[in-house]
């Protein structure tokens, strides 16, 4: 991709809210990129960024095993951001000093500004700001060159500067929604003291992806998995602008898709993408029948994916000179696939040993950007809302939504509950606020009473909750009234269904999906 005038680079000791930060600078219109600490001084100067943050982590400076400082950073002779530990290791390793907090802080503070600074431009210095505090250790002494530009009531030192290099060092989380005057401190630091323009939007982005794609794929043909999630979507259509008749789609249906879904992915991509070359491949009858009394969760998501590679591999070997695979990754997974220790967190291959069995190169458009972004990418693109604000649909479908074991009955009974609850969701103006909400099929009958008849039937799950990232997540304080009518609906229009309950569990401990 073509190298954008502006761009950050936040090295990450292991802090919980590192995207958070590079989610703040893209926000203010900035490239950023997140690269582990450990990784190689060379690297990150090939990337020319015009400025460097350094993030918060869990370690205690100078503990044995504790990330260091690569005296190489300064070196680049671009603006430094250091925040908590970040701070911590620029007052280490500059010559300040540290000392242990008798008490972890942790939470609301009151900074009081005690000098003028770049960093505080535009801010009241006669109002206190509220900022969020998360740290054991702290800095008494500040190394030579640098001044006390912030304090509170616990810390003598909360932030300091040596205005003369471009280095700045905040104890407080700026990125986080508690700390009020955050968002203008990040910016001060971006535009007033990086002096960086803002070049990175959606619609920049668009055209430098269709030129990158254009040139890589050359004249080799790609196949894509469409799944009609935003993301395989956007994919499609990113590359069908790019490279128009060399883009193959291939949709397989594997009989675990929500009521209609079909049908109706392939009439939208058909009514927005004029001309793509899509597949539509019917293959529940395999799926089911290989899925037939299995009922472990991992076994299910095992079947589903060799089955999916085995269908895919065959019609995609019928088509020439294929070369690529595209796949919807997003930035999120690329970063959650890496740690700065060396521990992958979780491992993404959304068609998992496709590139490797098919001798194929990966292509993935989206690998830089938040999911947000996707969608502004989407709406650029002229998608639909119904596809840009479509809810998350895991790749297994429902068959991590029907516990137990899975027949085509089954399926039929969860795919009518699931339909009424995100038709009432939509019919409520609630299907917008919410991040995901959809119903379970439970492995479980109950006794009820129908026109008084004993009825001895199944139980549906409704699980709705609010998100920004999936990473964490809580269940929807949804109205009474609009739960009372999706129960009515689902045990009076879904036959076998007697009973319905609702999740009111968060993330942590639970998980969004119950398999």
């Amino acid at each position: 991709m073509q190298q954008l005038q502006s761009r950050v680079i936040i090295i990450d000791y292991g802090s919980q809210v590192t995207q958070l930060i590079a989610r703040r600078v893209r926000e203010a219109g900035i490239y950023s990129e997140i690269m582990p600490c450990t990784t190689p001084i060379e690297t990150i100067a090939a990337e020319k960024p015009g400025a460097l943050i350094l993030s918060g982590g869990p370690d205690s400076v100078g503990d044995e095993g504790a990330f260091s400082l690569d005296m190489g950073l300064l070196d680049l002779n671009v603006p430094i951001l250091g925040i908590c530990y970040g701070m911590q290791l620029l007052a280490h390793h500059l010559g300040g000093a540290l000392a242990t907090s008798t008490e972890r802080e942790y939470g609301r503070a009151e900074l009081e500004i005690c000098a003028d600074s770049l960093l505080w431009d535009g801010l009241d210095q006669n109002t206190v700001s509220v900022v969020w505090m998360s740290h054991g250790n702290h800095v008494t002494k500040v190394p030579e060159g640098f001044k006390i530009i912030a304090r509170t009531k616990a810390l003598d030192i909360a932030a300091m500067a040596d205005e003369a290099r471009g280095i700045y060092a905040v104890q407080f989380h700026p990125e986080v929604h508690h700390t009020t005057d955050g968002i203008r401190m990040l910016q001060n630091f971006l535009f007033k003291v990086a002096r960086l323009k803002p070049d990175w939007t959606m619609r920049s982005f668009v055209e430098r992806s269709i030129e990158e794609c254009r040139e890589k794929v050359g004249q080799s043909n790609v196949v894509l998995a469409l799944s009609g999630g935003v993301d395989s979507s956007v994919v499609a259509a990113l590359l069908h602008r790019a490279i128009g008749k060399q883009l193959h789609c291939i949709f397989v249906n594997h009989g675990l898709l929500r009521l209609n879904e079909g049908r109706e992915v392939v009439d939208m991509m058909h009514a927005h993408l004029p001309g793509l070359n899509l597949k539509y491949v019917d293959a529940s009858e395999l799926f089911l029948s290989r899925l037939k009394g299995v009922e472990d969760p991992e076994q299910k998501r095992k079947i589903i994916g060799r089955t999916f590679i085995e269908v895919f591999e065959e019609e995609a070997n019928s088509i020439e000179n294929v070369k690529f695979l595209g796949q919807g990754t997003v930035y999120p997974d690329v970063i959650e696939s890496i740690s700065p220790k060396g521990v992958v967190i979780k491992s993404h291959h959304n068609v998992g040993g496709l590139p490797e069995r098919m001798k194929l190169k990966l292509i993935e458009p989206l690998r830089e950007l938040f999911k947000d972004e996707v969608r502004k990418v989407a709406a650029e693109l002229g998608l639909p809302e119904s596809l840009i604000w479509r809810h998350p649909f895991p790749g297994p479908g429902l068959a991590v939504r029907i516990l137990g074991d899975i027949t085509k009955e089954r399926v039929a009974t969860l795919q009518k509950a699931d339909s009424i609850v995100r038709e009432e969701l939509k019919a409520s103006g609630w299907y917008g606020k919410v991040w995901q909400g959809f119903a379970v099929l439970l492995p479980l009958r109950t006794v009820g009473v129908m026109g008084d008849s004993r009825t001895y039937e199944n139980v549906v799950a409704l699980r709705i909750v609010d998100s920004v990232d999936a990473m964490t997540a809580d269940w929807s304080r949804l109205p009474n009234e609009l739960l009372a009518r999706m129960s009515s609906r689902i045990i009076n229009e879904v036959h076998g269904v007697n009973r319905v309950v609702y999740d009111i569990s968060s993330k942590p401990p639970s998980t969004i999906e119950w398999e």
